[in-house]
């Protein structure tokens, strides 16, 4: 039977939480490992079902893996084909990040079309563009990517968006390819820097990370390397607002303040008073929440994987918000399992409208997704009563020790395979 949480809400949350390593960085950095032979140690990999899917897939490439508490030792000194890799890459759209390294390795690849989850298109057009132009050439067969590239050489690549996938995968292959490429309109997320200060670290010489123009020059022969993750700033985020739905005091501890500027920013503006210190954000109770008008962008603009959260707490806000969503076009999947829970949420095209009720009611809802499954779990923790969750894979892919952490900040939180339960 299909794990659930049962929450008991009404409680407020108080306490500190440390945030585990980032998830969208901890995929492309086990992706790289592939781009040597030596060994890679990665500290702070957060135990998660994506995490755990990666590694499998490298463990089916020929990767030797150990992990011991999060610290992920990978050497793979010869890659093998593997006939595991469609079960993992339906389930993930990360998946596809194994393109540009094993083109490095191999020159020849076949992958499954990644899965993951049913929030909009996703195309993997901008992966192939910029892989072409270092001289790969591709064809589609049967739901697989066939690809092949005797030599890769660097390249100018203009993306037509700012594809985080897309921005990595060509970093990765362009670390190993003879001479100086340079990826324009490239994403600028955190997880972006990280990964290159891993290949910087690997050998090659990256520049400009963390910007719309990123330049990589080749290293023929890349070594392994020592790195820790980066805190993963949507946990960070989904607590800060659990913090503020809940009500209470609470300490996040172990993030960088400064990759969630405007999720701070806009906590604030809806009157939720937030303390930045070294390392660390503390949220306090507010009277009165106020309503937000909010439109996601690519970094820095604000996060798509955190407008989820924001409606949760939202739908108890004195007025009526906006949410627009320019990334995903079915990002508002989740909206129609809030109104269950007496929400007043109306969603015209890729704009939702929120006006705010005084209190939301226990019932039985279903993530839909990973960030769907997190804004239930707010709305849960802020309504009295017990509300019933299913679908919590989904949070398995991208919260580590979710119920252990909010249960230590007093949180009435189980997780079940039995409906029969009692809190």
């Amino acid at each position: 039977m299909e794990d659930k949480y049962f929450i008991e809400g009404g409680t407020r949350l108080n306490g500190s939480v440390c945030i585990s390593g980032s998830k969208n960085a901890s995929l492309p950095l086990l992706a790289a490992s592939l781009l040597t032979e030596d060994k890679c140690v990665l500290k702070g990999i957060p135990k998660l079902l994506d995490t755990c899917n990666m590694m499998k897939m490298l463990s089916g490439l020929g990767a030797q893996i150990s992990n011991q508490g999060g610290q992920v030792t990978i050497q793979t000194r010869e890659v093998q084909e593997s006939g595991q890799l469609y079960q993992y890459a339906r389930k993930m759209r990360a998946s596809f990040l194994l393109l540009g390294p094993l083109l490095v390795r191999t020159g020849e690849v076949c992958l499954p079309l990644p899965g993951g989850c049913a929030i909009g298109n996703r195309p993997v057009d901008l992966h192939l563009k910029g892989l072409t132009a270092l001289g790969a050439e591709f064809a589609v067969e049967k739901g697989h990517i066939k690809a092949s590239a005797k030599h890769l050489i660097g390249n100018e690549v203009s993306l037509d968006y700012r594809s985080v996938g897309a921005t990595e995968n060509i970093m990765m292959a362009a670390a190993a390819a003879e001479g100086c490429t340079t990826i324009l309109n490239a994403a600028a997320e955190p997880e972006i820097v990280d990964l290159g200060n891993f290949l910087n670290k690997m050998g090659a010489k990256v520049t400009g990370a963390g910007t719309s123009c990123i330049r990589i020059e080749g290293a023929p022969d890349l070594c392994g390397v020592i790195h820790t993750v980066i805190p993963d700033r949507i946990e960070a985020g989904t607590y800060l607002i659990a913090a503020a739905a809940a009500g209470g005091q609470v300490c996040v501890q172990r993030v960088i303040p400064d990759h969630l500027k405007l999720v701070i920013e806009k906590l604030r503006q809806a009157g939720v008073p937030v303390e930045e210190g070294p390392g660390e954000l503390v949220v306090y109770p507010t009277e009165e929440l106020r309503p937000l008008q909010i439109t996601t962008e690519p970094y820095p603009g604000f996060p798509t994987d955190m407008q989820p959260q924001f409606a949760a707490l939202l739908t108890t806000a004195a007025g009526e918000s906006t949410i627009k969503e320019t990334v995903f076009e079915n990002r508002f999947l989740y909206t129609e399992h809030l109104r269950r829970m007496g929400s007043h949420i109306t969603v015209n095209g890729t704009t939702a409208k929120i006006r705010g009720v005084e209190r939301l009611f226990p019932t039985q809802v279903k993530a839909t997704d990973l960030r769907a499954g997190a804004a239930l779990v707010i709305a849960a923790l802020k309504t009295p009563g017990k509300t019933e969750i299913g679908g919590v894979y989904h949070l398995d892919r991208g919260y580590e020790n979710l119920e252990e952490k909010l249960s230590s900040l007093g949180a009435r939180i189980r997780r079940v395979s039995d409906r029969a339960v009692n809190l």
